[in-house]
């Protein structure tokens, strides 16, 4: 075999190692399943959502996952695949194309007329005559010599676009694709109608390999002014074209698919999260429901067996000198539900055992409209026990 070939072989199968996923390409399914024929395991990545391995009892279905599902998008073995699909690079398969190319000329360029020039009618009669021997050499097979007489015709009369069509023809044939195709233009600037100049140029993109651009100048030419090299020059360009047009099409598609795929893998990896995040929170919240509460929520230190611990130490500001009366019904606290949604708040919590250790902080938490109306609540509560002295 061909050295380079089986190196070309030994790189596609070091990928395909390195990246299973290539083999879910239709376009090399012969190979995958030329693999597989030699009781080969693929990874479920080297599927595409139609397929399955052959080993498989029966062939299965991927689904789109609903908006209602709620398990990640990464789950159990889908996870490989996920990742396959997401790092792949999409490589492109080689055309087969039918035609002879030429090695491009690197000539300097021919030299151009200047078509601002006004022409004269004797410089115009002997273009004409450098003309008529430059068509003799061609019929010849002089086709330097021809060059040499057309030039002429250009620099005598620039303004002729059949002058730079005609030494373009030439050029065409002495294998000069990139020569002709600047008298091409050149004839094309000067009469953008002119079929020779569409003719030559696609003549010579076909020359180059460069089968879109052929196909379309040639179209034009045909339309202008057709003949029969035109249709023979079509009939041997329209194919390589059509596959380009075709290749390209379907990479472009896979690519928006890759696009979209991408997109919608990164929906369904926020909405996991998001999923993930709510379950955290629901077991979180019902976990704290079923933890025996020991007294108030948030409790004081200990609970509140028989009042706060020790009492409250000189007592709140203005009343309850002398820590708290024992004769407090703990259920008019406990049963207020205003109070004991404050309970659960850290920073009422915080306040309300600071003025437990300390009544003179009371002072500062006066101008808070959260924690005020609370301690004063508290402050009637006890009040109303017989144990205040102050709040009513």
């Amino acid at each position: 075999m061909d050295a380079a070939k089986v190196k070309e072989l030994e790189i596609f199968i070091d990928q395909c190692k390195r990246n299973p996923a290539i083999l879910a390409d239709p376009s090399i399914s012969f190979f995958r399943d030329y693999v597989e024929s030699l009781g080969a395991k693929l990874p479920p990545a080297a599927y595409t959502g139609e397929e399955s391995p052959r080993a498989g009892a029966s062939k299965t279905q991927m689904t789109e996952e609903s908006d209602e599902d709620t398990e990640g998008p990464f789950h159990g073995s889908g996870a490989t695949a996920e990742q396959y699909e997401s790092d792949d690079e999409i490589i492109e398969s080689d055309i087969e194309l039918e035609g002879e190319v030429v090695e491009a000329d690197n000539d300097p360029p021919q030299k151009m007329g200047d078509s601002s020039v006004e022409v004269t009618e004797e410089a115009r009669d002997a273009s004409q005559g450098a003309k008529g021997k430059a068509m003799e050499a061609i019929s010849e097979g002089k086709f330097e010599e021809a060059i040499e007489h057309l030039t002429e015709a250009i620099l005598l009369n620039p303004t002729s676009a059949i002058m730079y069509g005609t030494r373009a023809s030439v050029y065409i044939k002495m294998k000069k694709p990139n020569a002709a195709i600047r008298d091409a233009n050149a004839a094309l600037e000067i009469n953008p109608d002119s079929a020779k100049g569409y003719k030559s140029r696609g003549m010579a993109y076909a020359m180059l390999g460069q089968w879109e651009k052929a196909a379309k100048d040639l179209h034009i030419a045909s339309n202008l002014d057709y003949d029969e090299e035109i249709s023979y020059a079509l009939k041997k360009v329209e194919p390589n074209a059509h596959k380009i047009e075709e290749h390209r099409r379907k990479y472009d598609r896979l690519r928006k698919e890759r696009e979209e795929k991408k997109i919608d893998r990164e929906r369904r990896r926020r909405k996991a999260e998001a999923q993930a995040a709510y379950e955290k929170a629901k077991k979180k919240e019902e976990a704290s429901a079923s933890r025996p509460s020991g007294g108030m929520p948030g409790g004081f230190p200990g609970g509140m067996p028989g009042g706060f611990p020790g009492g409250m130490p000189g007592g709140f500001p203005g009343g309850m000198p002398g820590g708290v009366p024992g004769n407090i019904d703990m259920s008019k606290i406990l049963n207020d539900p205003e109070l004991m949604a404050a309970f659960s708040d850290p920073e009422i919590m915080a306040a309300l055992q600071e003025v437990m250790n300390n009544p003179a902080s009371f002072a500062k938490h006066q101008a808070n409209p959260k924690v005020a109306p609370v301690i004063a609540k508290m402050m009637a509560k006890f009040g109303g026990a017989g144990g205040a002295g102050g709040a009513k």
